[in-house]
């Protein structure tokens, strides 16, 4: 596991268009970051230079304590799941997933030659002609085990054995009465020992030497180790934990196609699983899937992390995925971050009116208003009516002496309290906190069209300056007079309170309060 370092990261192409500007942030180790902004905001550049798919133009990426600019992608440790599947067809499932491994080389160990199970006659190791043939023949009987890959153990701590099965799910014996069990390959801790561990409990491994003896330093003054590839034994434990972890081990033996679009998907994760990578990336990985599919696969997601527990870079478009999957969130425009934060940061406290109008759904509502004095405090303006600010808004402005100024009001749809027969929450708020001058103010709107949600109706409206507003109405609570009034497309009065109030600066765009108050 690592973390991300990207310190200044640009990306410029030959045309001079730039598609990452001055990118900066740590990623955490086992944090899960997820970027989101519209097409073309450079979010799936910016991961595709820490994937070392993209030369970075400008800047320093480091991945743990290492700078990978001028590391190949094969030598960052990192694995990536695309938005396409990028399945072989004519493979298994099995061979899918394996198909990395077959071909990547791993350092070699240092053994520990007592540890050693399977021996020669003479008691001592395996010589190269046996090893040969262990290593690609020779089975043993498999270890029973549970759903989380435990080995299952008797009562004498002794390992039980998975029985073959007959097609009623009885036991296969042989001729002679005999459990006949399912084999596996010995794994290469059995006829090489395990490997000798150093003071942080890693593998001590075998280094590469010059003719003098002294150790050999690639081009960046690294360590350089003998390689080895993955032995039989070790790809099929990694395929079937990878297959246990994402429950798609009856499809092992399929073709791609025989699979549907979100068993696809999961082979190609589990593709990346087996590697066993410092840092996971996933470009889009749901877009290709129908809406309830995806919703199956977020959750499946979230398991995922919590059970392979690694660093995570998810990139998407998709706010919904950005909020639920996120630890911390980066929302991208034009190449430039606009805010980094949690899910509940960027929604409650948007940095500036872009975030504002990104997240959520439907998108925040926006009037023209004007921040005034009023009394000892400060009020906002909006179509001649007043509305209170929150005691930190208020002391925050006094602190500043800001000055009277035309501002941006941002009030989310879910936000907004309507007037109505069934909602007595306009009521329970008059009674404690009564607006400027001991009264509530509201604004008068006229419904051109509601948007029925289910458990929920998402209203349109157009008050009096001729600007829309959507107002979220719970359904649970309308009345009979409530509907025919939205149906008839009567008219509505709305207010808010000064909690879900959000004040932009009307040349910045920005928010005007720091995240604190």
């Amino acid at each position: 596991m690592a973390s991300v370092e990207l310190n200044h990261i640009s990306k410029i192409y030959p045309n001079g268009a730039k598609a990452v500007d001055d990118f900066c942030m740590k990623i955490e180790d086992k944090e899960f970051i997820v970027f989101v902004g519209p097409s073309g905001c450079g979010k799936s550049t910016t991961l595709r230079m820490v994937a070392g798919l993209e030369y970075i133009t400008e800047g320093e990426l480091k991945i743990g304590d290492r700078v990978v600019n001028n590391v190949e992608p094969k030598n960052r440790d990192i694995a990536m799941v695309f938005q396409n599947y990028a399945l072989y067809p004519h493979m298994t499932i099995f061979d899918n997933i394996a198909f990395g491994l077959t071909l990547a080389k791993v350092p070699v160990e240092v053994r520990d030659e007592s540890t050693v199970i399977l021996k020669g006659k003479d008691g001592k190791k395996l010589n190269p002609f046996a090893l040969f043939f262990v290593k690609r023949f020779a089975r043993t009987k498999k270890e029973l085990r549970d759903e989380y890959g435990n080995i299952v153990y008797d009562e004498n701590g002794n390992p039980k054995y998975a029985a073959k099965l007959n097609a009623d799910g009885t036991e296969k014996v042989d001729k002679n009465g005999n459990v006949i069990y399912k084999t596996r390959l010995y794994n290469i801790d059995e006829y090489l020992g395990k490997p000798v561990l150093d003071g942080d409990g890693k593998p001590v491994l075998v280094e590469k030497k010059n003719k003098d003896g002294s150790v050999k330093l690639d081009k960046n003054g690294e360590v350089v180790y003998k390689t080895r590839k993955y032995t039989k034994s070790e790809i099929s434990e990694k395929v079937w934990e990878a297959a246990r972890i994402l429950d798609i081990t009856d499809y092992l033996e399929r073709k791609p196609k025989q699979l549907s679009g979100g068993q696809r998907q999961r082979v190609a994760i589990g593709r990346s699983i087996v590697r066993n990578p410092k840092v996971f990336l996933m470009d889009e990985p749901l877009s290709n899937l129908d809406a309830k599919l995806r919703n199956q696969m977020r959750a499946e997601i979230i398991l995922l992390r919590k059970r392979i527990n690694t660093t995570f870079i998810y990139v998407t478009h998709d706010q919904v995925e950005a909020m639920t999957l996120g630890d911390r969130i980066v929302i991208m425009k034009d190449g430039v971050i606009q805010q980094i934060g949690t899910p509940t940061e960027v929604f409650s406290h948007p940095a500036n009116l872009f975030v504002a109008g990104f997240i959520g759904t439907p998108q925040m509502n926006y009037f023209e208003a004007k921040l005034i004095k009023y009394g000892k405090g400060y009020c906002v303006e909006v179509l001649g009516k007043k509305f209170n600010l929150t005691d930190e808004m208020n002391a925050y402005l006094t602190k500043e002496n800001c000055p009277e100024k035309d501002i941006t009001l941002g009030v989310r749809p879910e936000h907004i309290s309507p007037k109505m027969h069934g909602n007595d929450s306009v009521v329970k708020y008059m009674d404690a906190h009564l607006g400027v001058e001991g009264q509530m103010s509201f604004l008068n709107s006229k419904i051109s069209v509601s948007e029925m949600m289910g458990s929920e109706l998402y209203v349109h409206t157009e008050v009096e300056s001729g600007k829309q507003i959507i107002v979220r109405v719970p359904t649970i609570n309308l009345t009979k007079e409530d509907r025919n009034n939205i149906d008839a497309c009567g008219n509505l009065e709305f207010t808010f309170t000064p909690q879900v109030m959000h004040l932009f600066d009307k040349e910045t765009g920005n928010n005007v309060f720091p995240m604190e108050i």
